[in-house]
């Protein structure tokens, strides 16, 4: 199952860009993407995102993800490297304001030890799981652009983020009972870390106008924060970007232009020139 995922996003990834390569640029055949000529201007980037997945692992396979939130990120150095990996570096963070994940429901109960060694006492049985709502950021995004060509700028990046969810997240626990799975201990925690790992491309639409598609390798656990840490191993999400592109400020005053100059004044034959108004 897991193999077969992986295949289809790499295989989704691929024939994205397939078809935009194919799609006529609207990027006139001169002019160069930010991502190309951040040698002269280091560009600011902003967006929404949408993105969505599912756990890979075996335990975690049916889990569902889906997130919605803003990107903004800021391209730090010029196009540097040989061949096939010059490029440029940036740093970015994200914001999922909406954030959902749809997990298996089943039931557990609360126990403790018994009055006998082999005995334990437990609640009723209630229900955990189901859809978890939560808020995700990841204020740490370290990314390489590619320099690609004007219109298709692959990349690679790391990240780590936090997630808060308004239930400990993922549930934890057996209806096979047990002080192991239903004893005390045996709760998860409502704050994960989210480490990752994701690769993608843009697709210029314009100079300053681009769509993004990734896939990220996302881990989720709590390190502990939690009685129990029992966390996703593994999830595939894909997400799509609509950022825009803003260059660094530049100055449009001439090379020779001394800003602490006096302004010129009218040559009349006044020994006391009045300024000329600009």
């Amino acid at each position: 199952m897991k193999l077969t995922i992986r295949s289809r996003g790499t295989t989704i990834l691929f024939a994205l860009c397939l078809a935009l390569a194919a799609w006529p640029s609207r990027l006139p055949a001169q002019e160069a993407s930010p991502i190309q000529s951040a040698s002269t201007h280091q560009p600011l980037e902003y967006g929404v995102i949408v993105q969505g997945g599912k756990g890979v692992t075996d335990q975690r396979d049916d889990f569902k993800f889906i997130m919605a939130g803003v990107h903004a990120g800021k391209v730090l150095t010029g196009n540097v490297g040989p061949g096939l990996l010059h490029g440029n570096f940036e740093y970015a963070v994200e914001a999922f304001p909406f954030w959902q994940s749809y997990t298996p429901k089943f039931q557990r109960a609360k126990c403790v030890a018994g009055s006998s060694p082999s005995t334990i006492a437990c609640s009723p049985l209630y229900t955990v799981g189901g859809t978890f709502t939560g808020i995700t950021l990841t204020p740490i995004i370290l990314r390489w652009n590619f320099a690609g060509t004007h219109r298709i700028a692959p990349w690679v990046q790391g990240a780590g983020g936090v997630l808060w969810t308004n239930h400990k997240y993922p549930a934890f626990g057996s209806p096979f009972l047990s002080l192991a799975n239903d004893g005390p201990g045996t709760e998860a925690s409502v704050w994960n870390f989210t480490p990752q790992f994701g690769v993608g491309f843009q697709y210029f639409l314009k100079p300053r106008r681009s769509i993004t598609f990734n896939a990220n390798a996302v881990h989720i656990s709590n390190a502990s924060l939690g009685d129990a840490n029992p966390g996703v191993n593994a999830t595939v999400q894909f997400q799509i970007n609509t950022p825009g592109r803003c260059p660094a400020l530049q100055s449009h005053e001439p090379k020779n232009f001394d800003r602490h100059a006096r302004p010129p004044v009218a040559d009349d034959g006044n020994e006391n020139p009045s300024p000329r108004r600009w």
